[in-house]
């Protein structure tokens, strides 16, 4: 492609991840106006769990799609799924509709997610464009991401929540019309052989594994564990598939690497770490100070700012500090997040906890972008797609399950704190984190209530920093000694 062609293209792919990270703010704040309209308040966790779901089943099939078809028309089609389920979201007459329509708009989304990154490996062969590029992603979804608490505000107050998703169909359009202009992809030689038995052993134990995490604390434990059980025995059926097919969707060889081994394991540490400050800061400043749901989600505001500033800068700074380095900058300023959260008391003022909230923006900007990459020059261009949507659905898996697990810390320390007071409910507690709600509630109760709470935050907040610790261990083994590669090479 042409200058001109290749400016589009990343225009096009800027233009996917802008809808990805307005939909993760934006919907949050169009959430108790949705559960209101559908009467689905038991189904409130599920608006946000199978957009996750529908996601992570999706990504690696995404990449052998591509492969298949060629990565432009696989881009393509996830941008019709992504418009075609915000769609359906906006007309849904109930609350089953609106899910199935989530679960479509999140297969487009996996598209979307991990598409970009790949695509960008191969128009970029140059690591330190393609560093550029990838921070360029970064910050189109996280400028979208600050944007999403107001223009999701305005849209409901204004028009109704349905616009929140109508939004969608028209930068969606824009970005599948500059895609099928613009983006010439190199045809395949030959159209591999798609594993459709590995396609379905590895969905069926994604979905099975997901589902059990979900209802943690939510149904009987027997379903729970049977769920987990039944995908484990899913996923062992699906790698000893791959080991004897043609053209498996996630090559075990790739496992066999031990520098792709230990990004994995720092993506997962990592992310499953962040997803506690970015989903319980906003609830801090509505349950512990009473704010709005509009001014709980503002607190993210300065997190993405610094976090588009961290990426943005990673080009530059790469070339002149190790990976190891860099990846340890990022753990420590999360750290600061992290326990400075665990630190802070219900006196902790509003702006002391966005302050300390945007230090784990500095450490998401630097680790993502950087470990990107690097997963990237340690799988060479052979494996270089399968590894890139292979780290992003350990991001996705890291972020789902560490998100059920603070939501059962947070439902064992409400229901401890719920036991030793006849007078507190479980109903109460909820109502707690609704500004309107909560003055109807009795006053006297209130420091006792926010307390309850904020004793779930805080071993929240403890088991986040746990994860950064265990981090740190990892990134010492599988970097320290490690020379960093070079960022001016290209990939032939």
């Amino acid at each position: 492609m042409n200058k001109k062609q290749i400016t589009m293209v990343t225009i096009a792919l800027m233009l996917g991840n802008v809808m990805a990270g307005l939909d993760g703010t934006i919907t949050n704040t169009a959430i108790p106006a949705i559960v209101s309209a559908l009467h689905g308040i038991q189904f409130m966790g599920w608006i946000v769990a199978i957009y996750l779901l529908g996601m992570s089943v999706s990504i690696p099939i995404w990449t052998k799609i591509g492969e298949k078809i060629t990565n432009k028309l696989a881009f393509e089609i996830a941008l019709g799924l992504f418009v075609l389920g915000s769609t359906l979201e906006g007309i849904a007459p109930s609350i089953y509709f609106f899910l199935v329509a989530r679960m479509i708009m999140g297969i487009g989304g996996g598209g979307m997610g991990s598409l970009p990154y790949i695509i960008a490996g191969y128009v970029f062969p140059n690591i330190k464009k393609r560093t550029q590029i990838l921070g360029y992603l970064t910050a189109s979804f996280n400028g979208a991401a600050i944007l999403g608490p107001l223009v999701g505000g305005w849209l409901i107050d204004t028009l109704s929540w349905h616009w929140v998703f109508y939004i969608n169909i028209p930068i969606g359009l824009i970005a599948l019309l500059i895609s099928l202009i613009y983006y010439k992809p190199v045809t395949p030689k030959s159209a591999p052989v798609f594993d459709l038995g590995g396609a379905f052993l590895l969905v069926t134990g994604l979905i099975m594994f997901l589902m059990g995490i979900q209802l943690l604390g939510l149904t009987a434990t027997w379903i729970v564990v049977g769920l987990i059980l039944l995908s484990i025995v899913l996923l062992i059926f699906f790698f000893f598939h791959e080991a004897k097919t043609e053209n498996p969707i996630i090559p075990l060889s790739i496992f066999r690497n031990h520098d792709l081994n230990g990004d994995f394991i720092l993506f997962a540490t990592t992310w499953g770490a962040f997803i506690a400050v970015n989903t319980y800061l906003p609830m801090w400043a509505q349950a512990l100070l009473g704010m709005s749901a509009l001014m709980g989600g503002m607190t993210l505001i300065p997190n993405s700012i610094v976090e588009i500033i961290a990426s943005q800068t990673v080009a530059t700074i790469q070339e002149k500090i190790r990976t190891f380095t860099l990846v340890m900058i990022g753990i420590v300023t999360m750290m600061i997040s992290s326990g400075g959260l665990f630190l802070a008391n219900n006196q902790t003022s509003l702006w002391m906890l966005i302050v300390v909230g945007a230090f784990s923006g500095i450490g998401v900007g630097f680790i993502f972008v950087g470990l990107q990459v690097k997963v990237q020059i340690d799988a060479g261009m052979k494996d270089m797609a399968t590894a890139t949507s292979t780290s992003y659905l350990i991001r996705i898996l890291a972020q789902t399950v560490m998100a059920a697990v603070y939501g059962v810390i947070m439902n064992l320390a409400l229901a401890s704190g719920i036991n030793s007071h006849s007078n507190i409910t479980m109903k109460m507690m909820n109502e707690l984190s609704d500004a309107k709600s909560a003055k109807l509630l009795p006053q006297y109760l209130l420091p006792e209530m926010r307390r309850i709470f904020h004793s779930g935050i805080h071993e929240i907040m403890a088991v986040s920093f746990i994860l950064l610790i265990i981090a740190t261990v990892f990134n010492f083994y599988f970097n320290f000694r490690q020379p960093n590669k070079k960022l001016n090479r290209s990939s032939k």
